[in-house]
């Protein structure tokens, strides 16, 4: 039998297959480069997408909210002139009631009273003035309780005044103004 050494045949094929698996090795190891460098771009390329996003998302909330400041304060100037509105309209309904609570207080000035001056504070009207006598002070606050456009005189002082004669007097009252038609309304409910 002839003599054959199979070595050097096996030794060339171990050989052989450590060089594939060394190249598969190779191609293993480059491909799983390649594949996360792929990764690593395709991650980076969606992160500067997604911040790119949000950026644009930034500079819309930044408009938005320069719009909510600009509509509150058109609010505020709104809610401003509402509130003009409403005294220029509160001032101009009250202006013929002014001239009716003159002419009231007038009308209810008896003989031998003057004026020395009248203030109003809201409902309430000072009056200050000087009378001939104490009747004459009690004839004036009969009048103004009697007419509509007035109740509850309250005399606060009266002090003498002798240049109006021996029973002549200073005094300051206060009286309430009211609406008539007002008043009228409230005493049907």
């Amino acid at each position: 039998m002839a003599n054959i050494n199979l070595l050097p045949w096996r030794e060339q094929r171990r050989e052989q297959l450590r060089k594939e698996f060394l190249a598969i090795l190779g191609a293993v190891v480059f491909l799983g480069l390649v594949v996360v460098v792929i990764a690593h771009l395709v991650i980076s390329s969606q992160i500067d997408g997604q911040n790119q996003r949000n950026q644009y998302l930034r500079g819309e909330i930044a408009k938005l909210d320069r719009q909510v400041a600009e509509i509150k304060d058109l609010q505020t100037r709104r809610n401003q002139l509402i509130d003009r509105m409403k005294v220029i309209q509160d001032l101009q309904g009250t202006r013929p009631v002014i001239v009716r609570i003159f002419d009231e207080i007038v009308r209810s000035l008896p003989e031998g009273v003057y004026y020395r001056g009248i203030q109003r504070a809201g409902s309430a009207i000072t009056i200050q003035g000087t009378a001939e006598s104490n009747n004459r002070v009690s004839s004036l606050m009969r009048k103004l309780e009697a007419s509509e456009w007035f109740a509850n005189p309250i005399l606060k002082n009266v002090k003498a005044n002798p240049e109006f004669g021996e029973q002549g007097n200073d005094f300051d009252m206060t009286v309430t103004v009211t609406m008539p038609g007002k008043a009228g309304e409230g005493e049907e409910e």
